[in-house]
This record gives C-alpha cells, sequence and structure tokens, in this order.
C-alpha cells in the first residue's frame, strides 16, 4: 500500500515539503488516544535475539532512526511506534538557525537516493530540551550535535559543550557531528588537531559527570585510510565511545540518474542505495584497524535485512536507516528486524 498508494502521493511534493506533511500527519494521527499503542502493536517485533547491550545501553533490537529525520525532537515518541530500537534526534545546534536557502533536497528515485545540503536547519538545543523533558523514559534517544554556521572552527568546541551540557539529562548517548558536507569547512573539524581537542574536552566534560554517557564520533565515507587510522587513534586516546559510519557522500560516481540532472541540483550530501557499499567498506576498515575495540553504528543505504546483515558482518554492533525508510515506508523496520531474526 505504502508503495503503491501513499509513496507516489507524497513523491508528488517537493521532498521538503512532503517530509513536513509527513510529520504533520503522524502528529495529527498520533494524537488520537490509542492509535499509537494500535501502531506499536502492528509494526514492533520483539525477540529476545534482537536485543543488543552496545557502550553500556541495552537496545531491544539493532534498527535506529538516524539524525535528519527527527532534528527538533518534535516527533520521537510517534516515530519510536514503527518498530526503532532507538532515535537519533538532532544535528542541533546551540542557537537555532534556518540553515542553507530552498530548494536543498533532492529525489533521485532512480537511485533510491537523496540528495541535500539542509545545513544544520534547526529550532535550537533549548528548544528541543523542552519537549525532551516529558519524553518516555523506555525511548532510547542520541541527540547529535554540531556547531553553528556563523561560529568559526577556532570556536567550534565552545558550541559542540553547549549542547552538550543543554542535552545532557535527556538524552542516552552524543554524536558528535563534524562529517557533514553542507556546513562550511565543517569536514576540517575531522583532521587530526582539531578532533583531537574537540573530542577530549566533551570526554572531559562527561567524565565531570556524576555518571557519564556515551559519546560517538560521526564520519564521513569520503575520509582517506589515513584519516581513519587518524580516527582509530583519536577514539582511543580521547576515551569517547565509538562511531558511527557514515555521513552523506559528496560522490556522485556510479548513479544511474542523468548527469546533467545530477550537475543541476548542485552540491550537497547523497545518501541511500549509492552510499552503501562506501559505507559498508569504511566499517569493514574501521573495525579492522581497531581489531573491534569499539563500537561501529552503521547508516548508509539500508533498505532491507540483508543491507543490514552486510553492516553487521562488516563489523558494525547497531544500524540506523534513513534514506530507506522514505523509500521503503513504515513497515521496513519490521521487515528488517524479521529479516534478521530468521
Amino acid at each position: 500500500m505504502y508503495k503503491s498508494i501513499i509513496r507516489p502521493i507524497l513523491f508528488s511534493f517537493h521532498p521538503e515539503k512532503a517530509h513536513h506533511l509527513t510529520f504533520n500527519i503522524l502528529r495529527i494521527l498520533h494524537s488520537i488516544p490509542g492509535v499509537t499503542p494500535i501502531v506499536r502493536s502492528a509494526f514492533s517485533v520483539k525477540d529476545k535475539s534482537l536485543e543488543r547491550e552496545v557502550f553500556g545501553i541495552k537496545f531491544p533490537n539493532p534498527v535506529g532512526l538516524a539524525a535528519g529525520f527527527d532534528k527538533d525532537a518534535k516527533l520521537f515518541g510517534p516515530l519510536s511506534a514503527y518498530g526503532f530500537g532507538f532515535i537519533e534526534i538532532g544535528t542541533l545546534t546551540p542557537v537555532g538557525q534556518p540553515g542553507n536557502p530552498k530548494p536543498r533536497m533532492f529525489r533521485l528515485p532512480k537511485d533510491k537516493g537523496l540528495i541535500n545540503r539542509m545545513g544544520f536547519n534547526n529550532q535550537g538545543v533549548e528548544n528541543a530540551v523542552q519537549r525532551l523533558k516529558g519524553r518516555n523514559p523506555e525511548y532510547i534517544i542520541g541527540g547529535n550535535i554540531g556547531k553553528n554556521k556563523v561560529t568559526p572552527n577556532e570556536e567550534a568546541t565552545a558550541d559542540y559543550i553547549k549542547s552538550f551540557e543543554a542535552l545532557f539529562d535527556y538524552v542516552d548517548y552524543f554524536v558528535v557531528n563534524v562529517s557533514s558536507p553542507n556546513t562550511p569547512n565543517l569536514r576540517e573539524l575531522q583532521d587530526k588537531k582539531p578532533l583531537t581537542e574537540l573530542l577530549t574536552t566533551l570526554e572531559s566534560k562527561n567524565a565531570e559527570k556524576p555518571t557519564r554517557k556515551p559519546i560517538l564520533l560521526k564520519i564521513a565515507p569520503d575520509i582517506t585510510d589515513g584519516q581513519l587510522e587518524d580516527i582509530v587513534a583519536i577514539v582511543r586516546q580521547s576515551g569517547i565511545d565509538g562511531v558511527i559510519a557514515t555521513n552523506t557522500t559528496i560522490d556522485r560516481s556510479g548513479l544511474t540518474t542523468a548527469k546533467e540532472e545530477v550537475e543541476a541540483i548542485g552540491a550537497g550530501g547523497l545518501s541511500g542505495a549509492p552510499v552503501k557499499d562506501k559505507s559498508t567498506d569504511v566499517i569493514a576498515k574501521l573495525s579492522k584497524l581497531s581489531n573491534g575495540e569499539f563500537p561501529i553504528i552503521a547508516v548508509g543505504g539500508i533498505f532491507t535485512a540483508k543491507d543490514a546483515r552486510e553492516k553487521l558482518d562488516a563489523g558494525a554492533s547497531l544500524v540506523q536507516v534513513y534514506t530507506g525508510f522514505i523509500y521503503e515506508g513504515p513497515a521496513m523496520v519490521k521487515r528488517i528486524l524479521k529479516g534478521l531474526r530468521a
């Protein structure tokens, strides 16, 4: 039903407008008493074999929703009813910002991909905190944090600290996003010196808390093998808990979509099926370089149980979906979990 009726309707709208439309429909639907438990019953898969304990957190299943879908923590409750083991909000910045000019999201249906250059559009971390205060403690929520566009890289650490402190009591783990291609010069923070400083500073703040929380680093799929070696060393040195691999790619090779159409879209990060193999390759290399010393959360091109299994076999402990959820619909997580259980 989703692919034959609902998706064609949604895909008749511009992607960002379709996203907001979907949000409004879900918000209204789940405001009706009794709907959420019915949906949860229909879409959840509960099985001991699916449970995972990773960086000290017990996950009911290994499939999460990646950052970017629920940036401002507006819909994590209803979304949790569709089978997700965890949900990552953000990317959040200390001060709200509009992001890049529209249009800034584009579908590549022939490739089952999306190109976006959103630019960390969000309402600011304090706005999200107000929504998170009333959350069900059974939900596992990750907080993805970034820097404001106007903040120079030399002052970026202060931005990450502000969001870390604001969110600390309301999320279960943190993700440091230095790998989005849509904030100018952000990926320069993946270089060894600034990244070491950033993560070491955050971990020192973490250690001051009565109970520390896991901190993960989200990396790009476009980094070199040398940079991967640096990242393994930085994770060890800083004491953070793991890595999310990967963010979107700036690579446009191997696409079925006409070159002219892709060039007309312009800059942005490519997600979905085109990044699947690149992401899996990074995970396998990272796992080998680190000797499996720290957990990896996989994201990039996961549409099916087979895709998820490839990521887990490459060395991931958990997986996240985003673009696949848009193309495959609300039953996708259930299908993946049934496949993994089998």
